[in-house]
């Protein structure tokens, strides 16, 4: 998705002066500013204990749902609603990846990451 992400916005003009380039630049720095936070959570638990803490207290996948508003705000600052249909094909494609990484936590942590799971929902709210 990047790669397709990165040509179409690239040679997309910014729709500088309209309300979506203001929001798709605010869903952007939120995005890129919820990453950096996720991974610093994630970078001083210590080895061998489930991230729980920061941002991963409100997602199990914060570094995800960052990166998607990050990508959202960038094809709504340059209208590109190619770049919004491949964010939404990639996030789809990429949910059985994330189903595989929470088995492996569950089995490395056991019922420590299933009341976790039980606790915090996988990206936001409900979903």
């Amino acid at each position: 998705f990047s790669l397709v992400c990165l040509l179409l916005l690239t040679f997309t003009p910014l729709q500088v002066g309209t309300g979506l380039f203001l929001v798709g630049m605010v869903l952007y720095a939120a995005g890129l500013a919820g990453l950096i936070v996720a991974v610093l959570n994630f970078r001083r638990t210590p080895l061998g204990q489930p991230v729980t803490r920061g941002l991963y207290a409100v997602s199990r996948h914060p570094q995800i749902v960052a990166l998607f508003f990050a990508f959202l705000g960038m094809s709504l600052a340059v209208g590109s609603w190619s770049a919004l249909v491949a964010l939404l094909i990639s996030r789809l494609l990429q949910h059985p990846a994330i189903l595989a990484e929470e088995e492996a936590c569950l089995e490395q942590y056991g019922d420590s990451y299933r009341e976790y799971m039980e606790q915090v929902p996988r990206y936001l709210l409900f979903i």
